[in-house]
């Protein structure tokens, strides 16, 4: 099975304003598909900017939403799968949540925010209750979390036990916890032999400073791909026989102990 090329959007875009992040993500995804990408990974509240306070119902949409169909229209022209993060609109319900469109236009899955970050995300999202989210993508086994998530241990351990080949993670990591981005991810890759797509936001915005430094971090704990602090497009490889290979090699998963764990939960 070939590499799955995978991009990843080191971007703020532009907080309030839905058609003009949907007109980047529409030049991120032409660049991606020249660089050979298959998948593309946004980060976390893409499409609406992350900071964006009493907006946050305003622009919150269901996930077969106006915007969702415009990212679909994009993944289908560019023959890509697109991963982004936006406010989803469930009745009343607000989530902070990501979509995986397939490379033909289709939804393969939705992810709701299971580990709330401070008082901005407590005070206008739900948390979700599903740990889990997967999709396939030529043969590679995706699964979802959002930023925050992924520092919990037992939700990548999750994945791992559910055969996750690659963690798509959109994020918005700001000052002062750069060492996630340097440290924990690269160790949950490790730890859980997958590949992990870490792709966060930049700059400033509203209180927060964005530390960037996306990621594609491999299961032998080495960053294939690294973004630097600005706006940047970032490409890497998913080498499904080196997972294989590292798999075979890592003794983590075969070695547990399920039983000594209960009292853990």
């Amino acid at each position: 099975m070939p590499p799955l090329r995978t991009a990843l959007l080191q971007s703020s875009g532009c907080p309030g304003s839905v058609a003009r992040n949907i007109e980047l993500l529409e030049s991120a995804a032409a660049r991606a598909a020249a660089a050979g990408a298959r998948l593309l990974v946004c980060p976390e509240m893409f499409l609406t900017g992350y900071a964006i306070g009493d907006d946050v119902p305003r622009l919150a949409e269901a996930a077969d939403g106006p915007a969702a169909q415009a990212v679909a229209e994009i993944a289908a022209r560019h023959r890509m799968a697109v991963h982004y993060g936006y406010p989803e609109r469930d009745g009343e319900t607000l989530y902070n949540a990501a979509q995986l469109i397939g490379p033909d236009g289709t939804a393969l899955a939705n992810y709701r925010k299971t580990h709330l970050f401070g008082d901005f995300e407590e005070q206008w999202f739900t948390p979700g209750d599903r740990p889990v989210v997967q999709a396939e993508l030529d043969g590679v086994r995706l699964g979802l979390l959002i930023c925050y998530d992924v520092e919990f241990p037992e939700n990548v351990r999750a994945h791992a036990l559910a055969g996750t080949d690659l963690l798509l993670v959109p994020t918005a990591l700001m000052h002062p916890f750069p060492f996630v981005a340097e440290a924990v991810v690269p160790v949950r890759a490790f730890e859980n032999q997958m590949y992990v797509a870490y792709a966060n936001r930049t700059g400033t915005e509203g209180p927060f400073e964005f530390v960037g430094l996306s990621a594609l971090a491999g299961p032998d704990g080495t960053v294939r791909t690294r973004a630097g602090r600005g706006e940047e497009l970032v490409v890497g490889d998913v080498d499904p026989a080196l997972l294989t290979a590292s798999r075979a090699g890592n003794p983590y998963l075969r070695d547990r102990r399920p039983a000594l764990y209960g009292s853990l939960a």
